[in-house]
């Protein structure tokens, strides 16, 4: 069984992923041609919250990586942790609704997002 800080640098390292995985979201899924069909502001919205969300898992992934032992030990640490948890939980749901999970790909970001809730969910439960 994982310790609780190795629950939490696991957990940094996943949000390390998602925040690059963000930054190729242009290449990935050819935002150039395929956000030029949006309106100026649809096209500046998708970009801005694109790029803020990855600065929230930039956020996450140093608080984990960096601040650990504040996240275990401190009644705000333990707080963000659950916050985080619900994000990624959250996350999920948000995948079942809006994508339906009619794919396998909408399936396995599914399992991922359940994945980040549980890292975090099991730092917390190891921590007490």
């Amino acid at each position: 069984m994982l310790d609780a800080k190795t629950w939490v640098l696991i957990g940094g390292i996943f949000n390390l992923a998602f925040a690059i995985f963000h930054l190729l979201f242009w290449r990935i899924f050819g935002w150039k041609n395929e956000l030029a069909r949006l309106s100026f502001i649809n096209r500046a919205i998708v970009q801005v919250l694109n790029l803020c969300l990855t600065f929230v898992f930039i956020i996450f992934s140093y608080l984990s990586l960096a601040r650990s032992e504040e996240l275990l030990s401190t009644a705000l640490g333990r707080s963000i942790l659950v916050l985080i948890a619900v994000f990624w939980l959250l996350r999920a749901v948000y995948q079942a609704v809006f994508f339906k999970l009619r794919h396998w790909a909408s399936w396995a970001f599914f399992a991922a997002f359940v994945g980040g809730a549980s890292l975090y969910a099991a730092a917390l439960s190891a921590a007490s």
